[in-house]
């Protein structure tokens, strides 16, 4: 990418888990880049070096109207010098969201799609063209496939793994997780934090993504997903505010919100033995808090 990617800190968050004899730390991704931010670029870089490989125009992608997924993959693109296409998950709106309208701006064509044939994973026929012919390379969506997981290993290369006991990430798609338990150490646990409302299939989607030695390297969470995805709750919301008051550290409500809400009381039920040493993954999607009311978060 033109723009170089930012130094990645790990910033200490001990006040709500040192009573618990329990440390931890937030690994801030989200200020990598300004837009393909937190586990974006990581998950996107193999999709956008098997493109260039095939000799392919650019990417075709999946995403709903507030995807920072879109927005990533938009921003890369850009940066590398190819096209993206976004596949819009319902009818093209009257007014459209800033995100798509910032994605738009960044060089993204923009094609609606009827969400049965979306979540059907149907292309528009002239779509479907540039892909059979070549010229378009297919990044489902959030990045998932092999190419994404192996991306998502990467993000270990960030941080020392022999500090922590415990990786902690929100879960989507299950790409990113994925990645953490494909690299993670021996006896070191990654933990997903669905942020989707009974998705069951997350366990088998992060499974496909594994060699057989590490399908006991990742356990997923359904308990914590606040209503579902893109929902959140009252409790939710104060919690973001008290958290970033106490921390200094931004989060989402769709994704990083439900993490650290989770993991705050994960801690304070004695989840994790004393001197745990946790990372809690911040991967990015401080954009989506756009869509909320103004004044719903304190940052």
């Amino acid at each position: 990418m033109e723009q170089p990617l930012s130094p990645v800190r790990l910033v200490p968050v001990k006040n709500w888990c040192q009573p618990y004899g329990i440390r931890a730390d937030v690994l801030r991704l989200d200020e990598l880049h300004p837009q393909v931010s937190g586990n974006k670029w990581f998950k996107l870089a193999p999709w956008l070096e098997r493109s260039r490989d095939k000799g392919c125009k650019g990417l075709i992608t999946f995403g709903g109207p507030w995807s920072n997924h879109l927005l990533a993959t938009a921003e890369a693109c850009r940066l590398s010098g190819m096209k993206s296409i976004g596949v819009i998950r319902g009818e093209r709106p009257a007014q459209p969201s800033v995100l798509l309208q910032d994605v738009e701006q960044r060089g993204m064509e923009l094609h609606f799609l009827e969400r049965g044939h979306y979540r059907a994973g149907r292309l528009p026929a002239e779509l479907q063209q540039l892909s059979d012919e070549g010229s378009f390379l297919v990044v489902p969506e959030g990045g998932y496939g092999s190419e994404g997981c192996t991306g998502a290993a990467r993000i270990t290369q960030m941080f020392d793994q022999n500090n922590y006991t415990h990786i902690l990430a929100a879960v989507g798609t299950g790409t990113t997780l994925a990645g953490l338990a494909a690299s993670a150490l021996p006896g070191q646990k990654c933990i997903g934090i669905s942020v989707l409302k009974n998705n069951h299939g997350l366990e088998a989607a992060v499974g496909n993504l594994l060699p057989p030695d590490a399908q006991d390297r990742f356990r997923i969470l359904h308990d914590y997903h606040e209503g579902g995805y893109a929902r959140h709750s009252a409790a939710q919301i104060q919690f973001m505010n008290d958290w970033y008051a106490r921390t200094g550290v931004p989060s989402d409500f769709v994704y990083t919100g439900k993490l650290f809400f989770a993991a705050q009381r994960l801690v304070e039920s004695g989840y994790f033995a004393n001197g745990s040493r946790l990372l809690l993954v911040h991967s990015g999607g401080l954009q989506g808090n756009r869509s909320l009311p103004a004044g719903t978060l304190m940052f």
